[in-house]
This record gives C-alpha cells, sequence and structure tokens, in this order.
C-alpha cells in the first residue's frame, strides 16, 4: 500500500511534467547548464533550496505549520509517517531552474527518503538516498531513473544541510544542498543496430 502511494506521487508529477512538456503554459528558456567534469569522466551539477524562502509546499499528519497555510494532510493511516515537501531549486547562479519534491516516510524495517527533481528545459530525475547520513551530515543516494535529458544517465545525488551565517532579517535560514554526479550509460545494443 505504500509503495503504491509512492509510486502514485511519483506518477502523478511525471503526468503534470509531461503534460507541461506536451501542452507548456509558457516558453521554458533553458538556463545554462553549470557543470564541471568530474575525475571519473562523468559531470557534477550543483542546486540549492533557501530555506524557507524556496519552500513551496510542506506536508504530513504530524506537521504542526503546514506550508501553505491550512493544507490539510489526508487522515488515511497509511499517510501517519509520511512528510512531503516541494521546493523551487537553484543552481549555482542563484536562477531558479526547476522543481523538486521531497519525500520522507518512516516504516518499521527503515526510513525511506526519495527526490524527484525536475527542470522543466531539460527532464526529470528520481532519486533513492540512504536512510542515514553519512560523515559531515551528507546523505547520499543514488539516481534510479530519468527522462529526456537524463535518461541515459546514471550516478548519484548528495544532500547535506547549511546553516544561514547572515543576520539579515531577510536572510535564508540556511540551504539545502544538492550535489548530483552524472555517468553516461552505454545505449542498448539494438539501439545502436537499429540507427546503422
Amino acid at each position: 500500500m505504500f509503495k503504491t502511494f509512492l509510486i502514485g506521487v511519483v506518477l502523478g508529477i511525471a503526468a503534470a511534467a509531461g503534460a507541461l512538456y506536451a501542452f507548456p503554459a509558457v516558453d521554458q528558456a533553458r538556463e545554462t547548464s553549470l557543470v564541471a567534469v568530474a575525475p571519473n569522466g562523468g559531470t557534477l551539477e550543483t542546486f540549492h533550496i533557501n530555506i524557507p524562502m524556496d519552500r513551496i509546499m510542506i506536508g504530513g499528519q504530524a506537521e504542526g505549520s503546514p506550508v501553505p497555510p491550512g493544507l490539510r494532510w489526508p487522515a488515511d493511516e497509511i499517510l501517519a509517517d509520511v512528510r512531503s515537501e516541494m521546493f523551487k531549486i537553484r543552481n549555482a547562479r542563484d536562477a531558479v531552474v526547476g522543481v523538486a519534491v521531497r519525500t520522507a516516510a518512516r516504516r518499521p524495517d527503515g526510513n525511506v527518503i526519495d527526490w524527484m527533481l525536475h527542470l522543466p528545459a531539460r527532464g526529470s530525475l528520481f532519486v533513492s538516498m540512504e536512510a542515514q547520513p553519512r560523515d559531515g551530515g551528507v546523505r547520499v543516494g543514488r539516481i534510479v531513473s530519468g527522462a529526456r535529458e537524463f535518461a541515459l544517465l546514471t550516478g548519484s545525488v548528495g544532500e547535506r544541510w547549511v546553516a544561514g551565517t547572515s543576520t539579515d532579517e531577510d536572510a535564508p535560514a540556511g540551504r539545502i544542498e544538492l550535489r548530483a554526479s552524472y555517468v553516461a550509460q552505454m545505449e542498448p545494443v539494438e539501439l545502436l543496430e537499429d540507427a546503422q
């Protein structure tokens, strides 16, 4: 039942992204990708989320102050230990380049944390994270699947919290940093044969 819920959330996001791609409400200008070459021959890309400014939605049965205010989380028992958040994501130049959904759930056999990143002009990534952070507070996950530009990529994504140091009134409390490492997969042999 829980897997069905998570699959439904992911499919709902994918369907909405697909509908926006097929019938764009606006002309989706592509922001320049800011990638660096990784030592393994792949590429690295960094995103961040300023908290609380970039938080679009946060919900869960145990959530005392949902965003937007008045959000009512379903009272279904299967969702009792599920928390979901939606954010705007920014590139290294602080430009908004897409949206991300982070879902966390507690289960008797361990915690589940997943990210779904959608960059409208590029595609989507689904990342399954390790339940426990590593040294330095970094949680690492693997890219499970992708669409469009990310369809033939594997790799990993690291997540960490960086507390804000500014004393300005409108400064963020901190930010979530996401560092993606992409590695290209070989195309399936049958696709290569069809192209010849």
